[in-house]
């Protein structure tokens, strides 16, 4: 593999992993935090991809359907919290597994109703169609702003979480709830903007993932999974091994793919490599996770209470 090639893949796996942190950031958020097992966080991204493209579509502005998708999602996490998952937090997780299943079922067939069943799709804008000149190379713009916009994002997330007022009532929320309940803290309307916080984040990747793959119904659950594997390996709870994790994620995702089956035809004959290749890679980043887990249980970058 070629050393242009190399990097290439390397910034393509970087937007691959802050793309997956958009995701684990609003999920690691819900279930790290508020210990509350959301399966309907793919359908969230679903959801803010395709109201993305319908604003986009109808007013052909990018900026607008930006600004939309924060205040759509922000409304929509809320509803879907208070409406199916307000009385779930102290049950079991496998009543939150399915009740949250469920509405995965409910999303798909809301988004065929209404935007029907084939693709529905998001054209890049013209104003971020072109290339920006990153170590030499020419990279898409609109690839190189996910890049951006999943940094700002991450930073953002840190600053909430640990330098604000807010951040320190969720983070003392998650382990001595009741104690800051009896200081006077409303801890439903704390769980609830939470809760509203990462469909915005869900949104905002469905946001980003619009003009570079198609918007359909379903497309949440691949991208969960792979959100799953960015939370354990980066420590279920932690917003930096989040991030930490997805980088690592997505660029062993993407080189793998690219490296693993040109390895493979130097070791084997050239038709059993192209087979056994790509299935390898797509395996790969499940063996990363199972090494990581073999050696931290907890993840590399698990929460430090206390």
């Amino acid at each position: 593999m070629s050393l242009t090639l190399f990097i290439m893949q390397c910034l393509n796996g970087l937007q691959l992993g802050v793309l997956l942190f958009l995701m684990a950031a609003g999920l690691t958020l819900v279930f790290g935090i508020m210990n509350f097992v959301n399966l309907a966080h793919g359908s969230l991204y679903m959801m803010g991809a395709f109201i993305a493209a319908t604003v986009y579509n109808h007013t052909g502005s990018f900026a607008l359907a930006a600004l939309a998708i924060v205040p759509a999602m922000l409304v929509l996490g809320i509803l879907v919290e208070f409406v199916a998952l307000k009385t779930l937090y102290d049950r079991d997780h496998l009543d939150q597994v399915l009740a949250t299943f469920g509405l995965i079922l409910f999303f798909n067939e809301l988004a065929r109703i209404i935007w029907g069943p084939s693709p529905y799709y998001m054209e890049v804008p013209d104003w971020l169609s072109g290339t920006v000149s990153l170590f030499g190379l020419d990279y898409p713009a609109y690839r190189f702003l996910i890049i951006v916009v999943g940094l700002v994002v991450a930073l953002g997330c840190y600053l909430l979480i640990h330098r604000t007022r807010i951040g320190m009532l969720i983070r003392a929320g998650s382990t001595h709830r009741q104690m800051v309940g009896a200081l006077g803290v409303n801890i439903v309307l704390l769980n609830s903007l939470l809760f509203g916080l990462g469909a915005i984040l869900a949104g905002i990747a469905g946001l980003m993932a619009g003009p570079i793959l198609s918007v359909q119904p379903g497309m949440g659950e691949p991208i969960l999974i792979l959100t799953m594997v960015v939370i354990v390996i980066g420590g279920i709870g932690s917003v930096r091994g989040a991030f930490l994790a997805a980088l690592i994620v997505g660029v062993v995702d993407t080189v793998g793919r690219t490296a693993l089956p040109t390895l493979l035809r130097s070791l084997m004959e050239r038709s059993t490599a192209d087979t056994a290749g790509p299935a390898l890679a797509s395996m790969l980043i499940y063996l990363v996770m199972a090494a990581v887990l073999a050696v931290r249980p907890q993840g590399l970058f698990p929460v430090k209470h206390g």
